[in-house]
Order: structure tokens, then C-alpha cells, then sequence
């Protein structure tokens, strides 16, 4: 669904100097003419995932995701269950037309009870709050949604026919009246004078806030005034009027226990941290990634050593420093293991690569990081076959290839360990309603080394059978427009391995889609239907992966670089080479709204 009102994302700060630079943006604005105002607006940026609610008369007709800004998923019957978001508005005579956005975000608490749950049930777990809020508001079964207990605070509203209502002229007096309304809204917000002022209520949070209830990695800074915001109005992204202010990725100290190595599907040997567990970013870490040889030799680490972690893009823990000054005495400098852990295979390092790599096929480690991408979302999107129950399966020797799964019985799952009737019979009707994924969707999820869920899309298009893709020599992959050399390579060596194209076999005769249907790309008729397009820049709006979607639903294609193959360039800001380089080419330049209007 299209939203009334776009919700725009914000610009970021991280630091103080950059908050200034803002100020003196927006301030530019006004050619000098710098008028006084009440200040700056903080409140504390809740980690969660963003609502749009809809009032008519009072009464919640419609609650949406975020989306991409301009358009989100319909969710009206989850948001009802959210006991903080009001049915009815406390107003007597309210207006016709009343939009609320704010935050859905779950408590520590109760996330770590979802995360214990989801453990016990051998599904995956959360990565963090956000992930978890954002997976439960995107439940089929609102019960379930209920169970989970989801927050929400308001921050903003926009009501076109005020009526009899007096309108808010400040964002501390509109929070009031959300107040008045009956939302929730986050009581750690503070007035602030000039930025000063909102320097201090951002240190003075950067402690206090790890004993809050809930995450948050910033503050968001507004102008107060609603008068200045709408002479500032946007650019093409963000408010001028406002910026998120970040806290920097959190680190803490702890002990390493133990080094051990990872095999992943594709064979690489992934060093691994065990370490004391610590509390970082909201949840309990005890393992992170080393990477590989050269950042072990790189860092020096051994067992015993005091560490300092980060969560990397505040998800994937990783290993920042040794301080080796805690070094206890007599430890040995940490070596790989010249044999893979799961199935002694010699490891080899291949030629200008910096990774080790298991290069047996039937390796179990293999197998079961093939299974787990072959589930993940964007492939074959198997719910229940998370990293837990393939690792069940394979112990219990019930799949030894990806295409066992199909011939698995709600008996054989029963038997497993924590796995109960209903558990077994929901993972064999999702095993068997992913017979029907698309033939891309297929292609990603074997996992061909090189080949992500782009480059599968491309290929499927290309070569819209089984048989013509498998035969594909070298020279006609390559001259497909976004398929690289290594690519196409990568591609001919799989299908030459005979126990590749025995599992092709096995997934043909369990029923998996292996070409093109009617509702595949190439047969979607329309105004870019064919075309080829690149994407450059920041857009205003749209993430450039959500762009990406939305050409190939339509028919188009997207690659990365600038050829006189390239139909139209989308170009946002800060665009760069490629923009020059499509003006020499005389090629169509488009803005997000041209794109927005072409797709309509």
C-alpha cells in the first residue's frame, strides 16, 4: 500500500562537529535570515521498526510497515494486537483524518524470552531486537504477535482537517497531545536551547542508556518549531529540519577461552573467537569471527588473551584488539589446522585468496551450510529449516544432499530431539510448499559459488531452461550483460561435477522449478519490460536493492555498470563517475519520481 505521507529516513551525525555542520546547512537555508526559535527537540532513537497508524474518526483503520517510505505492507490486524497502540483516539470530537507514525520496538526482556523460546523449538534466533520486531510484525497469525508482547511509542502526527482541534506548533506541545490521545510516548525527551544543551543530553544518555529496558543507538534531534520545519522542508532524502544523532558501536572487553575453526558451504575455514560471554548491543556474545589466516597473524591473538569486541554494523561480533599487556604467560601463537575438522580433508588455500577451504563435497559441514542456504529467505525461504534442525538432520544421517528433504516424514522429524507433532508437521509443509519457489529462487539457493540472487535472476532470464543454462558454454554466459568472467566460470565448472548433476536430478524428480514461468520477467509487457538499467547514487526514498526489485518485477533488468547497453541510468545523489559516464553515452538519465512514474 502507498502511504498518504512519505516517512522519510533521517541524515546521520556522529559527533558533534557533524551536528554543527547540520545546523549551519539548515541555516544556510534561510540566506542568513536566521529567526529565534524554541529550540531544539531530543528524544531518545528507539531500535526498533517503523509504524504508520491511520485514524478516521477516531477510530485505527489501517496500520502499515515503513516499506521503502512510499510504499509499505498492510499489517492492521497485527498492529491491533500491540496493547500500546490506542483502537480508539481520547478525543471528544476528533478529526476525520488523523496519521500517527512511531516506533514498534520489543523490550529486552521480552526479547530475550523469544530468542529462549525459538532456541528450544531448534529455530533461528534473533539477531537483535530490531530483527525480531520487524519479523513479528510481518506475522501471518496475529496471535502470535499478541504473544510477543510488542512496545510501540509515538513520535509525530499529521492531521490534514484539524476540525475543532487546536494543531500542535511545536514537536514538544505535538507530543502532549499524543499523550492526551492515549499513545505512549518516550518520557527520556528533553527541550533543548541551542545545540549545547543537546550535546549534554546525548552524553548524558550514552551511559544511562544500558540501563534502559529497551536499545537505542542515538538521539534524534528536531527543530521544535513546526513553522521553521516547514519553511526547511526536505531534500530528496531527509528532513533538513531534523538528524539522528549516533552513538558510536559499542565495545566491551572480555577473555578468549578457545579458537576454533568454522566450515562454511563453500568449503571456507572461518577462524572463530569462544570467548567469556559478554553483554554487547542489547545481547550475550560468545563467539567472533577471526576472518581468516592473515588477520590471525595480523592480530596475534591466542587463548587467554583479553580481547576487545565490536558488533560490526551492530550485528556480526568481531574481534577489534588484543591488549597483549594482559597476556598471560607462556601462550602459543594460535596456527590453522591443515586438515578440515569435520571430515579430514587436506585444506588448501587457492591461489590469491587469503582463505582456507575444505574442498570435499560430502564434507558434513558442507552439507549443512548448503542446507541453510538453501532455506534462507531469498531462497528457497524453508521456515523451520533453521542452522539447528539441519544440524539435527544431518547427525541423525536423515539427508546426506540438499534434495533428501523432500522425502522426509512427519515420523522421521518426531524423532528427533525437542521436535514435537506440530513442529514436524509445519517444517514438512514448508519443505513442500518450496517446490513451487521460481526457477531463480532455485539457482540461488544451489549455491554456485559467485552466484547471488541477482546474478541468478540474470541467468534464469538468459537461459530460461535447465538444459540451456547447464549447457552454456563460457563465451555465452559471458555475454550476458552483468555476468563477469569468474562468474561464468564458476557456472561451467558446477554443472561439469557429476554429483552436481546428480542433485539436479534428485530436485527435478521432487518436483523443484527448474525454468521460466508465465509470470517470470520475460514475459512482463510494459513500459521497461527489456530495459537495462544501472543504479547510482543515494535516492531519496527507495534503498537501491528496493529500486532493484522494483525494475525487475516489471520486466527490466539491473547491472552494475555503465555500457551503450544501458537503457537508463537512476541517479541519486552524490552519483559520481557513473553519471558523467552516462552523459558521454547519451543515455536516459532518472530521478526516483521519473522511475516511481514509469513503473505506475
Amino acid at each position: 500500500m502507498q502511504h498518504n505521507i512519505p516517512l522519510y529516513s533521517l541524515e546521520n551525525a556522529f559527533d558533534f562537529a557533524e551536528l554543527q555542520q547540520w545546523e549551519q546547512k539548515w541555516q544556510r537555508v534561510l540566506d542568513g535570515e536566521i529567526p529565534d526559535h524554541s529550540g531544539y527537540g531530543c528524544e531518545l532513537k528507539i531500535d526498533g521498526s517503523a509504524l504508520a497508524l491511520t485514524y478516521e474518526n477516531g477510530l485505527l483503520v489501517r496500520g502499515a510497515t515503513r516499506g521503502d517510505g512510499v510504499t509499505g505492507e498492510e499489517i492492521t490486524s497485527n498492529v491491533r494486537t500491540i496493547r500500546t497502540i490506542p483502537l480508539r483516539l481520547n478525543l471528544d470530537n476528533p478529526p476525520p483524518l488523523v496519521e500517527i507514525r512511531g516506533e514498534a520496538f520489543l523490550g529486552l526482556d521480552v526479547f530475550e524470552a523469544i530468542n529462549e523460546g525459538r532456541s528450544q523449538q531448534g529455530e533461528n534466533l534473533f539477531a537483535n531486537p530490531r530483527n525480531a520486531a520487524a519479523g513479528t510484525l510481518r506475522q501471518l497469525d496475529s496471535r502470535i504477535v499478541a504473544e510477543r508482547k510488542l512496545d510501540f511509542f509515538a513520535y509525530t502526527l499529521h492531521i490534514p482537517e484539524p476540525g475543532d482541534l487546536t494543531l500542535p506548533e511545536t514537536q514538544s506541545a505535538a507530543l502532549e497531545l499524543l499523550q492526551n490521545m492515549g499513545f505512549r510516548v518516550n518520557p527520556n525527551r528533553e527541550l533543548c536551547p541551542d545545540l549545547a544543551a543537546v550535546q549534554a543530553y546525548f552524553e548524558k544518555w550514552d551511559e544511562a542508556r544500558k540501563k534502559l529496558p529497551y536499545l537505542t543507538d542515538g538521539a534524534v534531534v528536531k527543530l521544535n518549531d513546526f513553522g521553521l520545519q516547514r519553511e526547511l522542508g526536505f531534500t530528496q532524502k531527509f528532513p533538513r529540519w531534523a538528524i539522528a544523532l549516533k552513538y558510536a558501536a559499542e565495545e566491551a572487553p572480555t577473555v578468549v577461552k578457545d579458537i576454533i575453526v568454522n566450515v562454511g558451504r563453500t568449503g571456507a575455514v572461518t577462524p572463530m573467537a569462544v570467548m567469556e560471554p559478554v553483554q554487547l548491543a542489547g545481547t550475550t556474545v560468545q563467539r567472533a569471527t577471526l576472518h581468516n589466516g592473515d588477520r590471525l597473524k595480523e592480530l596475534d591473538i591466542r587463548v587467554g588473551d583479553t580481547v576487545v569486541i565490536r558488533k560490526a554494523g551492530e550485528i556480526i561480533p568481531e574481534v577489534l584488539r588484543v591488549l597483549p599487556e594482559l597476556r598471560p604467560a607462556k601462550t602459543e601463537p594460535y596456527i590453522l589446522p591443515s586438515h578440515c575438522p569435520e571430515c579430514e580433508s587436506l585444506l588448501v588455500r587457492p591461489q590469491g585468496e587469503s582463505i582456507l577451504r575444505c574442498v570435499n563435497s560430502s564434507c558434513p559441514a558442507i552439507l549443512r551450510g548448503s542446507l541453510v542456504h538453501w532455506a534462507a529467505r531469498d531462497a528457497l525461504d524453508i521456515q523451520g529449516l533453521g542452522e539447528k534442525n539441519v544440524v539435527l538432520l544431518v547427525e541423525h544421517d536423515l539427508v546426506k544432499s540438499i534434495a533428501d528433504i523432500y522425502g522426509l516424514t512427519v515420523e522421521q522429524i518426531m524423532a528427533l530431539p525437542r521436535m514435537g507433532q506440530r513442529s514436524a508437521e509445519k517444517l514438512v509443509q514448508a519443505i513442500a510448499a518450496s517446490q513451487s519457489q521460481s526457477y531463480a529462487r532455485v539457482i540461488y539457493g544451489l549455491g554456485i559459488r559467485y552466484v547471488g540472487k541477482v546474478n541468478a535472476e540474470l541467468l534464469t532470464q538468459n537461459f530460461p531452461t535447465l538444459e540451456q543454462l547447464q549447457t552454456a558454454t563460457f563465451p555465452k554466459l559471458t555475454g550476458v550483460y552483468g555476468i563477469g568472467e569468474e562468474i561464468a566460470q564458476s557456472v561451467v565448472d558446477w554443472f561439469r561435477v557429476e554429483a552436481n548433476q546428480q542433485l539436479i536430478a534428485a530436485l527435478q524428480a521432487a518436483g523443484l522449478t527448474f525454468e521460466q514461468t508465465d509470470n517470470s520477467p520475460n514475459n512482463v509487457t510494459g513500459a521497461i519490460a527489456g530495459k537495462t538499467f544501472v543504479i547510482t547514487g543515494t535516492l531519496p526514498t527507495l534503498k537501491r536493492t528496493e529500486a532493484a526489485d522494483k525494475i525487475k518485477a516489471a520486466g527490466g533488468k539491473v547491472t552494475s555498470s555503465i555500457s551503450q547497453k544501458t537503457d537508463y541510468l537512476l541517479a541519486g545523489e552524490n552519483a559520481g563517475s557513473k553519471l558523467e559516464k552516462a552523459r558521454k553515452l547519451g543515455i536516459t538519465e532518472l530521478n526516483e519520481a521519473q522511475l516511481l512514474d514509469l513503473l505506475s
